[in-house]
């Protein structure tokens, strides 16, 4: 792979300097590459990620990016500027990076590649920078899994005055787009009163009972539920003895749908279900809504520059991922019958500039990232050619992913 990116002439136009980024990644390959392994080796959460945040802001500011970290107001937010050399106020192209794990599971989603793709692809054009008009902005976004870092990026200005945002996704094929659905974070808390489950229980007003009947009514519930929409949550807290009624249950949910209004039905749905669960029970029921991810809008101009020049010569990116092809109503994948679009921050991010999101082919994955064998694949040869591979191609895409 390595000759691959370095030997093989890129297509025109500007097939000269597409091929001195390519050699810039090819001479850093080994930092890009060991970036990619420490963070897949020291996994953290989302809103944790001090480690992976520092060596990524380390990494660009050694290729003379401005580097600020923190970013706006969290702690693990990166933004490094390099201004070209030909100067000007435009255009302002972003590069975006994602670090962050899974709990429990770590690199399932391969955000290892993500942040060292990012920084392959600042590397690259770092080399060029003296030859570029504008601005190249990296930004680092914590929080994808959860929480919508971008959100608050975007809140905090970070995102100000950039004209295209560019970020790569592992993936088992590459594909020029992607459908995503809308997604928001959901706490519920059900408060009731503690009693001895043997001697008083008449006394006690079991939050647990409540928060099992919220999850047997959203199974009820599913059947009329829309085939794209998604509802799904874990157990967080249930209680501390077994001979205790519960006074306090915490369950963890999440909401997604590819329709943005009924996007808003199913949360105010989800909010009268909790407030039903807390009414049978003589309970007290909180659903706190956090975060929040709208539905992509695809921008057909970038996407045709990635389609037009894939990340190596002689591959080919499919026009649109179509993740829930077989679903009445959604898109389709050539054939295959799947469900695996996960709700991503990004869809904030592109309501208020271009952002393009490709899927590039980890080799021999053959398989929907999030879960366990996906984390321990995405430090191998295949999830390292998918590493290189986009970074050292960011530019055919018309800019910085």
């Amino acid at each position: 792979m390595a000759v691959a990116l370095a030997a093989t002439r890129p297509a025109e136009p500007f097939g000269e300097a597409k091929q001195r980024l390519a050699n810039a990644v090819e001479a850093h390959r080994d930092e890009i590459l060991d970036l990619s392994h420490r963070i897949h080796a020291n996994p953290e959460p989302a809103f944790e990620e001090r480690q992976a945040a520092t060596w990524v802001a380390e990494a660009i500011a050694r290729h003379g990016y401005a580097v600020e970290h923190p970013a706006g107001r969290l702690e693990t937010a990166v933004r490094g500027r390099l201004r070209g050399g030909r100067g000007g106020d435009g255009p302002r192209i972003g590069i975006l990076a994602e670090y962050d794990a899974l709990p429990g599971l770590g690199h399932g989603c391969g955000h290892n590649t993500m942040a060292a793709s990012g920084v392959g692809a600042a590397i690259a054009l770092a080399s060029v920078a003296a030859e570029l008009p504008g601005e190249i902005v990296f930004l680092g976004c914590p929080a994808e899994e959860r929480g919508s870092g971008k959100q608050y990026m975007l809140d905090d200005g970070l995102f100000d005055g950039v004209e295209a945002a560019l970020l790569f996704h592992p993936n088992d094929r590459t594909s020029s787009s992607i459908a995503l659905l809308a997604s928001v974070d959901v706490e519920v808390t059900f408060t009731g009163r503690q009693a001895h489950a043997a001697s008083e229980p008449w006394m006690g007003r079991n939050a647990l009972d409540a928060l099992v009947l919220l999850f047997q009514s959203i199974g009820l519930w599913r059947q009329q539920l829309r085939p794209e929409a998604r509802v799904h949550g874990i157990v967080l807290e249930g209680g501390t003895a077994a001979n205790i009624i519960p006074s306090r249950a915490v369950g963890r949910f999440m909401l997604r749908s590819m329709d943005e209004s009924y996007f808003h039905e199913i949360q105010d749905r989800f909010r009268e279900i909790v407030q039903g669960c807390a009414l049978a029970t003589a309970t007290q029921g909180e659903a706190r809504f956090s975060g929040g991810s709208s539905t992509m809008k695809q921008n057909d101009v970038l996407r045709r520059r990635f389609a037009a020049h894939p990340p190596v010569p002689g591959d080919r990116a499919a026009r649109h991922a179509g993740p829930l092809d077989g679903v009445p109503g959604c898109r389709g994948d050539r054939g295959r019958r799947r469900c695996d679009a996960p709700g991503r921050d990004t869809g904030r991010a592109d309501g208020l500039r271009p952002l393009r999101r490709p899927v590039a082919g980890r080799g021999g994955l053959g398989r929907v990232p999030r879960d366990h064998l996906t984390a321990a694949v995405s430090w191998r040869p295949g999830a390292r050619i998918a590493t290189a591979r986009p970074a050292g191609r960011r530019d055919r895409t018309g800019g910085a992913h």
